[in-house]
């Protein structure tokens, strides 16, 4: 296995600077969790105070701050909201923040500990289809729409703890009517188009024994040689499963949350809001790692989601199983560039993925 660190200098300011930013945020939620717990409510109806709370426990309360489950007067203040609010801050934010960052950590330290995985063999100049045009597309799509909901979903999670002090009311407000807009209508949309590739996918992410044999050997970081892989290895097809199950229920959950207009009460929404923050926080930390792998951690992987194509080398090294399969449909690198000039299509051999 062969690996490299390049420029240790700038990694290690960047971790140094990654370090830095993790006990600013890290810092700011705990002083926020540490606050007064009674302060925002407080903030949105005054006058929350012990005794009112006995009052609405009791029953006591006037109409406007009723505790009851009929929609028309399950009002501003009551015990479910309230379990709903501490849970949100005192559990989901803080230890989403700490998956997240976490896993930013854990990349820059792996980059400056492990180096970029490099291939053992050089390039032989022949290439494998491994995408199609159609998978490509949806990935880069799905991708896409993925992370702007993850930047807008921390915004909203975070935005007011982190750049309501630093932006002010005016530019936070605007900044946040925004970020709603853009996660509400980019939900549905992302939840079915991944439905749609999940589907594409799954005959390549069914498990076999030999996926256990990669976990034992850490992917190939473990003992010598590489562990065998089909079309997909066995870290590739847990962030499938991953996303075919919290990804589904982070799904269904944003589309409670989208329509509050289908008949479910307040208690159903205040839970799928939960489900919703719990699922998108954790695959956003998995996808960090998913990002890495893919991009600059391993030589080779980013050509076949760009070009659809991998070189023999890679495809061996990486997923023998699979190799063995479709080898004698490699094409020269030539061959395939003029391919490509003189049609409009990219496969010129038959498809693999």
């Amino acid at each position: 296995m062969s690996m490299s660190i390049t420029h240790p200098g700038a990694a290690r300011r960047l971790l140094t600077l990654l370090v830095l930013l993790t006990g600013l945020v890290l810092s700011q939620l705990a002083l926020a969790q540490q606050a007064d717990p009674g302060r925002e409510a407080a903030f949105a109806v005054p006058a929350v105070d012990a005794e009112l709370w006995r009052q609405v426990k009791e029953g006591e309360t006037g109409p406007n701050y009723r505790d009851s489950r009929a929609e028309s007067t399950y009002n501003l203040v009551n015990t479910s909201g309230e379990t709903w609010r501490q849970i949100r801050e005192r559990w989901v934010s803080p230890f989403g923040a700490i998956a997240v960052l976490g896993m930013m950590a854990a990349i820059v330290l792996f980059y400056l500990m492990v180096g970029r995985k490099h291939l053992d063999e050089p390039r032989t100049g022949r290439k494998l289809l491994r995408w199609s045009l159609v998978v490509r597309s949806l990935h880069w799509t799905v991708a896409t729409l993925f992370i702007l909901l993850a930047i807008t979903g921390l915004n909203l999670a975070y935005g007011k703890t982190l750049l309501r002090p630093l932006f002010g009311d005016g530019a936070w407000s605007a900044m946040m009517s925004g970020t709603k807009l853009i996660h509400n209508y980019l939900g549905p949309l992302f939840g079915i188009l991944l439905v749609i590739l999940l589907l594409r996918l799954l005959s390549h992410n069914i498990p076999k024994a030999h996926d256990l044999q990669w976990f034992a050997k850490g992917g190939g970081l473990v003992g010598k040689g590489h562990p065998d892989a089909g079309f997909a290895n066995g870290g590739e097809k847990v962030w499938y499963w991953l996303l075919a199950t919290a990804g589904l229920a982070v799904i269904a959950s944003g589309f409670v949350l989208d329509f509050p207009n289908y008949g479910q009460g307040r208690d159903t929404m205040q839970w799928a809001g939960i489900i919703h923050a719990v699922g998108a926080l954790g695959l956003t930390a998995v996808a960090l790692g998913h990002i890495y792998i893919g991009t600059v951690g391993t030589e080779g992987s980013l050509e076949g989601m760009t070009t659809g194509y991998v070189d023999e080398s890679w495809a061996k090294e990486h997923h023998n199983l699979w190799y063995d399969e479709v080898k004698d449909q490699a094409i020269p690198e030539d061959q395939l560039a003029e391919h490509r000039q003189g049609s409009q299509g990219d496969e010129p051999a038959p498809r693999s993925g």
